[in-house]
């Protein structure tokens, strides 16, 4: 089922038995960083729910991904006669069944779960059951939140909700305790090297278990080679060349956020945890629109006096 996604062995096991036992939930939490595959695997697992058969067709075995059908689309009926037609629709992208709710700008807000509690009740069309993935549910409103909430306190029998979440502390506690819990783990070097071969120990470390915007740091590791020297260097120079070498942090507003990302997992790499509190301190005060020359220089600053304390 799950054999073409990476990572998160025990997480697709146990996905992959309810479907076996038929004995899915009627709403389910992914929690996890962003970037592990928890959508895809949301995908992959509402496909094997509203299989006609079971998650047994041909469709869901082991050499017949969605890509390589959707790649294969034309050739005829030979193929799509061992699919069901809930696989087909699926495979194409046009199953009634299934839906994806992703946010409205930063947002998901409530018109999108009074849109969802309207169709919700309408039996499945093609499938066996209906399937709402709400992805970065973490971004609902409160009142989005609260309006899912009556769908969650009487669930229907065919209607299974996912929700994919990265912060789970931003859900209310009535959500949470209405849904099972799927962890989701970070990615290890091996399974990141499996997806990009050719990327490098630095890209695997500046990931940190994530595939999120693989592709755009793949495409600036040499400014992330700058800020991991700022970070190892820190001792073994003085202030001003310490800030007269970041001129990349300086610079590179659009990615700041990224970069110091980075450096956190650089200085809790190096066991120097006081500057990781000035990093977060830093983070707010960019996000709270502080100047931002003056918060990179109280970041170098205050960074600059803790390795040297070491």
């Amino acid at each position: 089922m799950f054999e073409n996604i990476v990572g998160n062995e025990s997480a697709k096991k146990y996905l992959q038995k309810t479907i076996e036992l038929g004995n899915a939930s009627h709403s389910y939490m992914f929690v996890g960083k962003a970037g592990i595959g928890k959508k895809l695997i949301a995908t992959e697992y509402a496909k094997n729910l509203m299989c006609l058969e079971g998650g047994k067709c041909r469709a869901n075995s082991k050499n017949d991904t969605i890509s390589n059908q959707k790649n294969n689309g034309g050739r005829g009926d030979k193929e799509s006669s061992n699919m069901c037609d809930s696989c087909i629709k699926f495979i194409g992208g046009n199953n009634p069944d299934f839906v994806l709710i992703e946010p409205d700008g930063n947002q998901i807000k409530i018109k999108q779960m009074r849109d969802m509690q309207d169709k919700v009740l309408e039996k499945p069309i093609v499938s066996n059951r209906k399937i709402y993935v709400i992805n970065d549910a973490d971004k609902m409103t409160t009142e989005a939140q609260n309006s899912l909430l009556k769908t969650l306190e009487e669930p229907v029998g065919y209607v299974t909700i996912i929700l994919i979440v990265e912060n789970e502390n931003m859900m209310l506690p009535t959500i949470k305790s209405r849904c099972i819990s799927v962890k989701f783990n970070k990615l290890t070097a091996d399974e990141i090297k499996e997806v990009h071969p050719n990327a490098s120990d630095e890209i695997v470390e500046i990931l940190d278990g994530s595939l999120k915007n693989v592709e755009a740091v793949i495409a600036r590791e040499d400014d992330y080679k700058s800020v991991k020297k700022i970070v190892d260097e820190i001792n073994k120079k003085t202030l001003p060349e310490v800030m007269n070498d970041a001129e990349v942090l300086y610079k590179d507003k659009e990615n700041i956020k990224e970069y110091l990302e980075y450096m956190n997992i650089l200085f809790f790499k190096n066991g120097m945890y006081d500057a990781v509190n000035y990093v977060e301190k830093t983070k707010q005060k960019i996000t709270m629109n502080n100047n931002y020359e003056m918060s990179i220089d109280y970041l170098l600053m205050n960074a600059w006096k803790v390795s040297n304390k070491k």
